[in-house]
């Protein structure tokens, strides 16, 4: 069960400021606990801690900064089942998914533990030339200064880790602001972060509201801003960061080909995984299933008899697949979304139907281009299925999005995986599995609206660091 309320983390301590924010049961609706709301002048105080801890930050050893990730790991792992339980309550997420989250929490802190003695430079020779003779560069890379991360909804515990263990591998101090419908996650790492040797003020964790946050975009005492949310917020908020790097981890449409020569029953329970856990509130959840035709009639007959079985329900609930969006008002979004297909041509397969927050396993074909539910990101538990004959055309459909996160291809052929990899303008190409998939360790991030630069623990301390360059002549 959660506690009666939390505080926030303001320059590594907690504060019982006040308990302005509810966090609701999103299975019932009822208020779950309540939070310390913080304000514009906490955040300035935030960030002015970070700055004067990040010298005492920068000085940390390696395995001073490996010791507090392997402390959060052993305590995670402590408390892993309440941090599950946390999940299903503030996120409606069934307790499996969020389980598998918490297992994702403890490999991101691990993967951050094992870089965070393996950040190193190298040596140069820069005798390219006569006039070069005796001289020898060497490199290493330090800490880009105090970071500014905000985090969504959807992965409260794994998407806030992702931006902070790769900042302590690196010895960065940071300010994060979770989201707000989903901040006890978040709050959680740092009640466990303030149990660590870590300088006073190198961490503050602020819920606030968005109308508050400005400071955590503008404020130039910050050297780097990572924002993961949708791309209207995301790249509005890069326009107004100033001269510091942006990492953006933004929203998708992604994209499966299903080519004639795959595992058909395979392909199915893969998607279906990828389509609608979490009930579909991920940035790579399949939401376009592209069929060869020699096939369409046995993968949609398959496809949404599974889909038709998903039990949905309370997320507490070891048996529930479909647990409810994050709000009533999404639901009722994404059923607008169906109903104008069906209105435009549009057949419903399966689901569509929706009570409260909950909305059913949603299988549609023929549904137009430009319909929202195939042109936009639903984040939901939907998904369109489509025929082609040829597999060029294919690819060229994956490609006819805003969005390029990742796209999975289901083929046995070495050559068209490799035309897909080459051929297709998204972050990742997964061959054999669904878009869905993401290990921790991997780079992870897309192109054209779905975003800037990448995620994955190396990858990450890659951006919050900056290479010093040593030049030594020998005279």
């Amino acid at each position: 069960m959660l506690k009666d309320s939390y505080p926030y983390y303001l320059a590594s301590e907690p504060v019982f400021a006040n308990q302005d924010l509810c966090v609701t049961n999103k299975y019932t609706g009822e208020v779950a606990t309540r939070v310390a709301k913080a304000d514009a002048k906490v955040i300035d105080k935030a960030i002015a801690a970070a700055q004067q801890a990040q010298p005492a930050m920068t000085a940390m050893r390696a395995y001073e900064r490996k010791a507090v990730l392997d402390h959060c790991i052993a305590r995670f792992t402590e408390r892993k089942d309440e941090l599950a339980k946390a999940l299903c309550i503030e996120a409606g997420k069934p307790i499996n998914d969020a389980q598998g989250e918490v297992t994702r929490l403890i490999d991101t802190f691990r993967i951050a533990s094992e870089e965070s003695v393996r950040i190193e430079g190298e040596v140069l020779n820069l005798e390219i030339s006569a006039r070069a003779k005796g001289y020898q560069g060497m490199t290493k890379r330090v800490p880009i200064g105090p970071c500014s991360f905000i985090s969504p909804f959807n992965f409260p515990l794994n998407l806030a880790a992702h931006k902070v263990a790769p900042a302590i591998a690196a010895g960065c101090t940071f300010v994060l602001k979770p989201a707000s419908r989903t901040p006890i996650g978040a709050l959680i790492i740092g009640e466990v972060l303030a149990e660590t040797a870590l300088p006073k003020g190198a961490f503050s964790i602020l819920p606030c509201s968005r109308d508050g946050a400005d400071l955590f975009t503008s404020d130039e005492r910050l050297k780097l801003l990572s924002f993961t949310g949708s791309p209207d917020v995301g790249w509005a908020l890069k326009a107004k960061a100033g001269k510091k790097p942006v990492v953006l981890e933004l929203g998708g449409n992604a994209a499966c080909v299903v080519d004639e020569d795959t595992d058909l029953d395979d392909a199915v329970s893969r998607i279906i995984v990828g389509a609608f856990y979490q009930s579909g509130q991920s940035c790579i959840s399949v939401q376009r299933i592209l069929v060869h035709q020699n096939i369409y009639d046995d993968f949609r007959q398959k496809f949404v008899a599974k889909a038709s079985e998903l039990v949905s329900g309370d997320p507490a609930n070891e048996e529930t697949f479909i647990g409810p969006m994050i709000s009533e008002s999404e639901a009722k979004r994404l059923e607008d979304w169906i109903q104008q297909a069906r209105a435009s041509g549009a057949t419903i397969l399966c689901g569509g139907t929706r009570k409260g927050a909950l909305l059913e396993a949603t299988v549609m074909e023929n549904v137009p281009e430009d319909c929202n539910a195939s042109a936009q990101e639903a984040f939901g538990p939907l998904c369109v299925l489509q025929p082609f004959d040829d597999f060029d055309s294919a690819l060229d459909q994956v490609n006819n999005s805003r969005y390029g996160l990742q796209a999975g291809v289901f083929t046995r052929d070495l050559y068209k995986a490799h035309q897909a990899w080459d051929t297709l303008d998204v972050g990742g190409v997964i061959i054999g599995d669904v878009p869905s998939w993401r290990v921790d360790n991997m780079p992870y991030g897309g192109v054209k609206d779905s975003g800037l630069g990448r995620e994955g623990v190396r990858y990450a301390i890659e951006d919050m660091t900056e290479t010093r360059l040593m030049v030594i002549r020998t005279p």
